[in-house]
Formats: structure tokens, C-alpha cells, sequence
């Protein structure tokens, strides 16, 4: 997809995030992040809001962490930090004429976080093998640049096609050959090594690859980032059922993230499970 020829038009977007560290954990090495920034300042958002794109650009992500004792949470903390530092740099590619760049752009900043957290795995005992997935969404008018390493998710809900769908790949044997089509849905999800990844930040990996790329929007679409613990309480049928607004409510009373997340930790629970849902209006 050609996003040097993105549209300009800025829209509205709706947005709702929620964590919890399920029902066995002790600690949740989840974290999410909501961001708006421009080429002058940054600002941390609330984990619901509606805003303008007009002169602003919106990034989205989830992180789950890994490694012994509090690393995995440290982990996933310091991967979501590093994007508020590193992103905003990068304010309207697209207006300066650099759209078609953003893939540079994320694969710098996995980078810089890949490099970050292998330097601590490697300077302290304690913080040795952590590692952390992301998932990251970078709205600008008219787009939705996106960058994935690990098994969190990211789903696209077209409002055009009414159909949810997966654009990121999990980083597992697993998911391989369930894109292969050698694996149903339910039998990816029960596999015994469905959480064995790949590739991920740090964890002792030598290089990242993440995959990037890039959605057009338009009014009605809604996206979902979420960590594993999601999609083990929830079938894609009922993550799209979810993600549309049950006729009458009220938008301002819906959190679909919230709804996500609860629902998800009473159907399984075992893991932690974070859902942040972007509507775009």
C-alpha cells in the first residue's frame, strides 16, 4: 500500500484502554500506552478519550514482557516508555513529504528498544532473558501505520467490508502453520507451544525484524491492539461481535476494552490481558 499518497483529511478518534493481571498472576507484565504528539510537545492520554487528528498525530501500543522475578513487567514498562521518546521525532511524515518513510521510522525505534532491553538483560542478574513483544498503531489522517514483533495483536474492523481482520502475525511456529492453513482456530489455540516465540525484543535475541505496514482509514473502522491474554478468553467471532456497538448504546458509555477484558478473564483468566480498542469516527 502506497502511503505517500495518504489523504489529509483528519478525522475524530474514539479511543479505550484496560489491563488486568487475570486471575493466576501475581503481577501483570502488560503495559499500554496512549499518546498524541506534534512537532512541539507530547502528551500522555487518559485510558478513554476522543480527540481530533487535525493537528496531531496518535500513537496506540501494548507490550507484554517476559523474564524472571518483576523483569517481564520492567520490560514491557520500558518498551512503551521508549516510544513516547523516540516517535515523536517523527511528527507528519506524510506532510513533509515522507510518508512512504514510516517504515524506517518503526524499525529504528523496535531497534532502539531491542538494544535497550538486551543491554540490561546483559548488565543485571536480575533482569536477565527479559524481553517484551509490541504492537504499536500510529494514526495520522487518513492512515494507520502500524509495527508488530511477538504474539500480541493487532485486528482491523472494516467499516466498509463488516468483516474483522488480523493484520499482524504472531512470531510462533504455531501461527505459521495456522496461516499455512495446517492448523484451525482451535486447534492454534490449544497447541502446546502456541506461547513460544520466535522473535521478540530483547530475550536474547540477536536481530529484530518486526513487521510493519500500513492501513488507509475512513469513518466507521475500529482497531484492536491486545496481548495474548485477550485471544485466549476470546474466539475472533466474539472479538468481532465486541467490537460493534450493540444497537442504542450510547457512545460515551461504551468501552469496548473494557467489555473485552472482563469478558476474556472469566471465560480463561490464566494469563494478563490488555485490550486498547481505536475507533475511528
Amino acid at each position: 500500500m502506497d502511503s505517500s499518497h495518504k489523504s489529509l483529511t483528519p478525522f475524530r478518534l474514539r479511543w479505550s484502554g484496560v489491563t488486568d493481571r487475570g486471575k493466576v498472576r501475581k503481577n501483570n507484565e502488560d503495559s499500554f500506552v496512549a499518546i498524541q504528539f506534534d512537532a512541539q510537545e507530547l502528551r500522555y492520554l487518559g485510558k478513554v478519550g476522543e480527540d481530533t487528528e487535525e493537528h496531531n498525530d496518535f500513537v496506540f501500543a501494548v507490550s507484554d514482557g517476559m523474564g524472571g522475578a518483576m523483569a517481564g513487567e520492567f520490560a514491557s514498562r520500558i518498551t512503551v516508555d521508549k516510544i513516547a521518546h523516540l516517535l515523536p521525532r517523527s511528527y507528519r511524515l506524510g506532510v513533509a513529504g515522507l510518508g512512504s518513510g514510516f517504515a524506517d521510522v518503526l524499525e529504528v525505534l523496535f531497534d532502539e528498544v531491542h538494544k535497550a532491553l538486551t543491554y540490561l538483560g546483559s548488565s543485571y542478574e536480575e533482569c536477565r532473558g527479559m524481553g517484551a513483544t509490541l504492537s504499536l498503531a500510529w494514526f495520522v489522517p487518513g492512515w494507520m501505520f502500524f509495527g508488530h514483533i511477538g504474539d500480541s495483536r493487532i485486528y482491523y474492523l472494516s467499516a466498509r467490508e463488516g468483516t474483522l481482520r488480523r493484520i499482524t502475525h504472531d512470531d510462533t511456529y504455531v501461527d505459521w502453520l495456522f496461516r499455512k492453513g495446517e492448523l484451525n482456530e482451535r486447534e492454534a489455540r490449544t497447541h502446546p507451544r502456541r506461547n513460544v516465540l520466535q522473535k521478540a525484543l530483547g530475550a536474547g535475541n540477536q536481530f529484530v525484524d518486526p513487521q510493519v505496514g500500513a492501513v488507509t482509514c475512513e469513518p466507521g473502522d475500529i482497531f484492536l491492539l491486545c496481548t495474548d491474554g485477550v485471544v485466549e478468553g476470546l474466539y475472533d467471532h466474539a472479538l468481532a461481535d465486541m467490537l460493534r456497538r450493540p444497537e442504542g448504546a450510547a457512545a460515551a458509555a461504551w468501552n469496548p476494552a473494557r467489555d473485552l477484558v472482563t469478558t476474556s478473564v472469566q471465560n480463561a483468566g490464566r494469563d494478563n490481558t490488555t485490550a486498547v480498542v481505536v475507533e475511528v469516527l
